[in-house]
């Protein structure tokens, strides 16, 4: 059993079972932050539509865009002030970002304020879900990474979808604005508090870690992190462009799919319904995903998952009707759980731990420029050819996204905690 020192609670040890408290702790946490994304998934989109009366595909996603660019940058900062703060303070200052949110959304007079809301929304998630992942791979160390990883987002797309489908009710009942929000003013008041008073840092299990492995020959500088995460590294690269092409379907999806649905008739209830059981999918399975990761393998659950995914969206574009379009929704949850522990899992083990919370936050980084990316594109293809083809490339591309990982990810035998080779693609 790996231990040392001493701090708040004692012997600092590695493990899930040795840290259980403060893991359940982040779990909990987590949920929270991934509850104030899941304010948005179903009624955004109509709002904008309905209320402030966007025709344009593009400007009615914008709130994406911009939420996909200031998560995308605050996540490649994240790893920086996690290193030089520690992960407690950058959890704390991502609540404080959050606490406008949904205040501003509730009340906004124009769409300029519900795009600035998401602007925050960005800074929260790419702070406070950065923080919570990576204290949970602090607390178990190299062994059980997929399911810590798992266990988290499990939480936080689980309230994801659950928020979705109780908006979509909300709104149901009482129209898209204010009533729905009312669930993001307790979330932020539950995760900043949480934050503040019970959670405690893992700077004492990094430096743990750090002892059991060999000391890297120079400290990287984070512009070589960025390289090799990015592209220099081979595992690194497959991982960081199937991360951004998984959020690239689900911003697509995001915007898209609420207007979708509704051109056929579908009221608000039933799409929410639609938009719940997709992330609730997901986030219920990488309990699993992410344990099975950890013993057949990374490579292999991330391409399939992309694969699944993209059968998912040709299912919901091809399909006629709510059976056909709740299956493609399953499929779509189904191939991202299988996909999203596996991809932070790989990262980690393919990053040393003095340099792996920023090697993180580069892949999170290009993971969540996904969202932009897969925003604005859907909006300029639904303006000119129309959704259809939006959902279809996205399936497209996914499905392209599956073959680089076969053809680049490397899976080797003990695999976990390895060092990567600083080796060109």
């Amino acid at each position: 059993m790996l231990r040392a020192g001493t701090g708040e609670g004692g012997t600092v040890r590695l493990g899930l079972r040795e840290n259980g408290r403060q893991f359940a702790l982040l779990v909990v946490v987590n949920a929270f932050v991934g509850g104030m994304v899941g304010l948005e998934r179903t009624v955004v989109p109509l709002v904008g539509a309905r209320e402030f009366g966007l025709v344009l595909k593009t400007a009615i996603f914008s709130f994406i865009v911009s939420f996909g660019v200031v998560k995308a940058f605050s996540n490649l900062l994240s790893g920086t002030l996690a290193d030089a703060f520690g992960r407690k303070k950058v959890l704390v200052a991502g609540w404080i970002a959050g606490v406008p949110v949904p205040f501003m959304i509730m009340l906004a007079p124009s769409w300029g304020w519900i795009v600035a809301a998401n602007i925050l929304l960005g800074v929260n998630q790419g702070l406070a879900w950065s923080m919570t992942v990576l204290m949970k791979i602090d607390l178990v160390g190299p062994r059980g990474r997929g399911l810590a990883v798992g266990l988290n987002e499990f939480a936080g797309y689980l309230a994801v979808g659950l928020t979705a489908l109780a908006t979509g009710y909300l709104a149901s009942v009482y129209g898209l604005r204010p009533e729905p929000f009312y669930l993001g003013v307790g979330y932020v008041v539950l995760g900043l508090l949480s934050s503040i008073f019970l959670v405690r840092d893992t700077g004492g299990h990094v430096r743990l870690e750090m002892d059991s492995h060999p000391p890297e020959p120079s400290r990287l500088t984070f512009r070589e992190v960025f390289a090799l995460t990015s592209l220099k590294d081979r595992n690194l690269f497959a991982c960081s462009q199937a991360g951004l092409v998984n959020n690239l379907n689900d911003g697509m999806s995001w915007g898209v799919f609420p207007i979708f649905f509704s051109a056929f008739g579908l009221g608000v209830e039933r799409i929410g319904i639609l938009k719940a059981i997709y992330p609730a999918v997901w986030g219920t399975l990488q309990v699993a995903t992410g344990s099975l990761s950890d013993r057949l393998g990374r490579k292999w659950m991330i391409m399939g998952g992309m694969w699944v995914q993209a059968a998912g969206i040709f299912e919901i574009v091809a399909g006629g009707g709510f059976a056909w379009w709740l299956l493609g929704s399953i499929l779509l949850g189904v191939g991202t759980a299988m996909v999203y522990p596996s991809l932070i899992a790989a990262v980690s083990d393919n990053s040393h731990p003095s340099w792996r919370a920023r090697s993180l936050s580069v892949y999170r980084f290009w993971r969540d420029l996904g969202y932009a990316v897969g925003a604005l594109s859907a909006g300029i293809m639904a303006d000119t050819l129309g959704i259809s083809w939006a959902i279809g490339s996205a399936g497209a591309l996914t499905f392209l996204s599956g073959a680089v990982v076969a053809a680049f990810m490397i899976e080797k035998s003990g695999n976990v905690g390895r060092t990567p080779r600083r080796t060109d693609v």
